[in-house]
């Protein structure tokens, strides 16, 4: 029988699978990306270099949830999702026939700037994830930068910058740890999302 340290890697593979399945609703796997833009190619690569860079520390953050606090087990984080109310981050514009690269770019940085408003309220989650917490929003907020920088060259930037709707109360500490891990998981299957989308685009 396995022991504990191998059953942990095993429960949140099957909660990243289990979060990445109830995530689909973003996007058809099926249907095919609109045709390839005119972004710059020195754009795309920055862009992919970011996602997998955050795609490094979310994975990180969702480890060391995992095995601080043993809240790995799939049907259990579904329901504190639906409890706690953690959004996740549509990109309808993004994977279609006719690629609508104004409003993919806008759901892109929106998605971004949710997702680093989630992380904040994970602030004092424990001296131990704080770090890894924190190198995870400034990633997010440099890749969101680089969105907002190019939809500004492009001249479709909105006029302000969006503001941050209601974010999920979490008071206790404990909502906090399982706010923390349903926030990574979904800040991943997001990310692959958005990696999938920058990949087409930077086919020559």
């Amino acid at each position: 029988m396995a022991g504990p340290a191998a059953q942990s890697p095993m429960k949140l593979v099957a909660l990243q699978l289990l979060l990445w399945h109830s995530a689909l609703w973003m996007v058809q796997e099926a249907a095919p990306l609109g045709p390839a833009s005119s972004l710059p190619q020195s754009f795309l690569l920055k862009c992919l270099e970011q996602v997998r860079k955050v795609q490094g520390h979310g994975t990180e953050l969702q480890e060391k949830l995992c095995a601080t606090y043993k809240m790995c087990h799939p049907e259990e984080m579904v329901l504190f999702r639906h409890s706690l109310g953690i959004p996740q981050v549509s990109l309808s514009s993004c994977p279609n026939q006719a690629l609508q690269l104004t409003g993919c770019l806008r759901q892109l940085h929106s998605g971004l700037f949710l997702y680093q408003g989630l992380l904040q309220t994970l602030e004092g989650i424990s001296p131990e994830l704080a770090p890894t917490v924190d190198m995870l929003c400034l990633d997010i907020a440099d890749f969101a930068t680089t969105i907002w920088q190019q939809m500004e060259e492009l001249g479709t930037a909105p006029a302000l910058q969006p503001t941050r709707g209601a974010t999920p109360a979490l008071p206790s500490a404990f909502q906090r740890r399982v706010g923390g891990l349903l926030v990574a998981s979904h800040l991943q299957s997001f990310l692959e999302l958005v990696h999938r989308v920058l990949r087409h685009l930077a086919q020559p």
